[in-house]
């Protein structure tokens, strides 16, 4: 690996280890085995290479999203779609190697880093886009802007609201069972709440 490389795989081991807020440039560089001035040469400065690298980890983890026997096997846009996305998903909240938990972070530390916020509202709506693409059977570059500002924004409600459950009460935070019924109770009216059947 080069040294930009090297940094960003470092700073992925120091945020699963330590969190955003107590990894240091030397934890970084300790774990990278890259020199301390490189961070800045590379990535301008730690926080940047942080928020990267949690992209990074958030990337690797939606991979397991859409594992192909489970979700290739439905009907794009279908509730049964709907239902294996979203199962996955939680699923991956559950391990107790999750990366979860450090959204919670990052997000609590968005205003006392701004240019860090910038670069994760712009990987949010990336992370829209995959959504979308997930549950439409839409390749990512064909995934229009609009749909992205509806569909994907909606998905990435979801995506929160099921990490800061899972992180504050996972016992009762809500399967993909469980959100695709309530999906269904609201396409189907918002007049009426009962079971369906």
């Amino acid at each position: 690996m080069g040294n930009r490389e090297d940094l960003l795989e470092g700073a992925r081991r120091c945020l699963l280890e330590k969190g955003f807020a107590r990894t240091t440039a030397r934890d970084i560089a300790r774990a990278s085995g890259a020199n301390l001035a490189s961070i800045g040469y590379h990535y301008g400065s730690k926080d940047a290479l942080l928020a990267e690298a949690y992209v990074a980890l958030v990337g690797d983890q939606s991979e397991s999203f859409d594992p192909a026997a489970d979700v290739a096997s439905t009907a794009p846009g279908s509730p049964e779609r709907f239902r294996a996305v979203w199962s996955n998903v939680v699923a991956t909240m559950g391990k107790p190697d999750s990366i979860w938990h450090l959204s919670i972070e990052v997000i609590a530390m968005g205003d006392s880093i701004p240019a860090v916020r910038e670069h994760l509202a712009v990987a949010q709506r990336e992370g829209g886009r995959g959504l979308v693409s997930m549950l439409h059977d839409i390749p990512e570059p064909e995934v229009t802007d609009e749909q992205i500002d509806t569909l994907g924004q909606l998905y990435m409600c979801l995506m929160s609201g099921l990490i800061v459950q899972h992180t504050f009460d996972p016992e009762s935070a809500p399967s993909g069972e469980q959100l695709t019924e309530g999906l269904l109770r609201v396409t189907a009216g918002f007049g009426d709440a009962g079971p369906r059947g």
